[in-house]
C-alpha cells in the first residue's frame, strides 16, 4: 500500500458514506419532477403549496446544519447520523400517509430536520488521513451528483406506478437502510479530524460572512439552487402542457442529464488547463441566464424545452462542481469546515426560496414568468460574481504541533510559511493543530514535518 492511495478502512468509509449521502439525496431530489402533477390530487392543492412541498426541506435544512455538526462533535458522530435519519424516514411516512399538500409539506420540513450532511463529511474526514481526505470526498461528490440523475429516472417511474405516496415510501425505505449501513458496515472512527476540516465555529461564522470573495460564492450557490427549484415547480406541469405525459418525462430528463454531464466535463479540463477559471465561471452564469431567457419564450416546444435545458445543465454542472472546490481555495486555511458549513446552510436556503419563489410567480402568473424570474436572479447573480477573484489552485493540510507559549506558535508560523509551496499557515495552539495551505507542486512534506520538529 502506497502513501498516495486510499486504505482498505478509507474505501469502505469512501464507499459506504457515500453510499448513505446518495440514498438520502435520491429521496429529496426524487420528489422535484413529480410533486407538481401528481400533487394535484392532494386536499389544498395550489401552485404555491406546491412550491413550499418541494423547498420545504431546504429551511430545516439550512437552519439545522450547522447545529447537527457541532452536536456531532459533543455526542458522536454515529449518533447524530442514525439520529438524522430516523427523522428522515419519519418526514417520509408522514408524507407518504398524507391526503392534504399541507401535511406533505409538514413532511417535507420534517425530512430536513434530519440534516446530517455536516456529520456525515466529519465522520468521512474523521476517516482518513490528510492526504487522503480530498479522494473520500470526491467519492461521495460524485454520488450525490449521480443521485440527482437516477432520481430524475425513478421519481417519475414510481410515481407514475405508486403516487407521490410510492415515492416517500420509498424515500423511508432508502432511509432505513442508510440507518443498517451506519451501524454495520461504516468503520467506526479511532481518530478524530481536525476541526478546521470538519465543523463550523461561531467566531470564523462571523468573519467569514464578512470575507467578499467567500461571501459571493455563497450567495451563488443560493441563488444557483433558488434556480433549480423554481424550475422544477413550473416545468413538469408546462410539459404535460405540450403534449408529453407524466410517464414519460424521463425520456427528456436522462438524456438532458448525461448529455449535459459529457458536454460540462472538457469546460472545466480546458478551464482549469488553460487557467481560465473564472473566464468559464462567468460563461457558465450567462449560460444559465440565457437558458432561461430562451425557456421563457420556447416554453410551448418540446424539443426547445430539451435544448434549454441541456444548456441550463451544462451550465449548473459546472457551477455546482467548481464552487465547492472554490470555496475550499478561499477559505482561511484553519476555516474550511467553517466555509463548508455556511455555503451548506445557503446552498439549502436557496433551494427553500426557489420552491416559494417560483410556487408564488406560478400561482399569481404563468410558467413563462417562473423561467424569465429564474433569468432574472442570473441576471443579480452575473452581476455579483463579475468582480469575483479566482485564487491558485491549492490544497490543505494539518500537522500535530503542540506548543507551550503563543510566541512558539507565531515563530513556527512564520518558519511555515517561508517554505517553497506554502501560500498561507496557521498553527493554532488550542487545537495543537498547525494548518497549511499549499501548492502540492512546490511543496515538500517532509521539510514542513521538520521545521514543526516532527522529524
Amino acid at each position: 500500500m502506497t502513501a498516495s492511495s486510499l486504505n482498505s478502512r478509507e474505501k469502505r468509509a469512501a464507499i459506504t458514506l457515500a453510499s448513505v449521502f446518495a440514498f438520502r439525496m435520491l429521496g429529496l431530489f426524487m420528489l422535484m419532477p413529480v410533486l407538481a402533477i401528481y400533487g394535484q390530487q392532494l386536499v389544498g392543492f395550489s401552485p404555491l403549496w406546491i412550491g413550499l412541498a418541494i423547498g420545504a426541506y431546504g429551511l430545516t435544512q439550512a437552519v439545522l446544519q450547522i447545529p447537527m455538526g457541532w452536536l456531532s462533535d459533543k455526542i458522536g458522530r454515529k449518533k447524530v447520523i442514525v439520529g438524522g435519519l430516523c427523522m428522515f424516514a419519519l418526514g417520509s411516512v408522514i408524507a407518504a400517509t398524507a391526503e392534504s399538500i399541507q401535511m406533505v409539506t409538514l413532511g417535507r420540513a420534517l425530512q430536513g430536520m434530519g440534516a446530517i450532511a455536516s456529520a456525515l463529511l466529519a465522520l468521512a474526514s474523521d476517516l482518513s488521513r490528510d492526504e487522503q481526505r480530498p479522494k473520500v470526498m470526491a467519492v461521495i461528490g460524485m454520488c450525490i451528483g449521480m443521485s440527482f440523475a437516477v432520481a430524475m429516472l425513478l421519481g417519475p417511474m414510481v410515481a407514475a406506478s405508486w403516487g407521490i405516496a410510492g415515492v416517500f415510501w420509498l424515500t423511508a425505505g432508502l432511509a432505513v437502510l442508510g440507518i443498517f449501513i451506519i451501524l454495520l458496515l461504516v468503520p467506526n472512527a479511532v481518530n478524530k479530524a481536525p476541526k478546521g476540516d470538519t465543523l463550523a465555529t461561531l467566531s470564523d461564522i462571523k468573519q467569514l460572512i464578512q470575507h467578499p470573495q467567500l461571501a459571493r460564492l455563497d450567495i451563488g450557490v443560493m441563488l444557483l439552487h433558488l434556480t433549480l427549484t423554481a424550475v422544477f415547480v413550473a416545468l413538469p406541469g408546462q410539459l404535460i402542457k405540450d403534449g408529453l405525459i407524466a410517464e414519460h418525462h424521463w425520456y427528456l430528463y436522462i438524456p438532458v442529464l448525461f448529455l449535459a454531464f459529457f458536454l460540462m466535463a472538457p469546460i472545466m479540463i480546458i478551464a482549469i488547463r488553460k487557467e481560465r477559471e473564472k473566464h468559464a465561471f462567468i460563461g457558465s452564469i450567462a449560460l444559465l441566464v440565457f437558458s432561461m431567457v430562451a425557456l421563457s419564450l420556447w416554453v410551448n416546444s418540446i424539443i426547445g424545452i430539451a435544448i434549454c435545458m441541456l444548456l441550463y445543465f451544462i451550465a449548473f454542472n459546472f457551477l455546482e462542481a467548481t464552487m465547492p472546490a472554490l470555496v475550499s481555495r478561499l477559505a482561511p486555511a484553519n476555516q474550511k469546515g467553517s466555509a463548508m458549513g455556511v455555503f451548506s446552510s445557503t446552498q439549502f436556503f436557496g433551494a427553500f426560496l426557489g420552491g416559494l419563489l417560483g410556487g408564488y410567480i406560478a400561482q399569481a402568473l404563468t410558467a413563462h414568468a417562473v423561467f424569465a424570474a429564474a433569468a432574472l436572479v442570473g441576471v443579480i447573480w452575473l452581476i455579483l460574481a463579475w468582480r469575483m477573484q479566482v485564487p491558485p489552485r491549492s490544497k490543505i493540510i494539518s500537522l500535530m504541533t503542540e506548543l507551550s507559549s503563543e510566541q512558539q506558535a507565531q515563530s513556527l508560523a512564520s518558519r511555515l510559511v517561508a517554505l517553497p509551496g506554502v501560500i498561507e499557515a496557521t498553527v493554532v495552539r488550542d487545537e495543537n493543530r498547525s494548518y497549511l495551505k499549499i501548492n502540492d507542486k512546490e511543496f515538500d512534506l517532509n521539510q514542513a514535518r521538520k521545521a514543526a520538529g516532527l522529524i
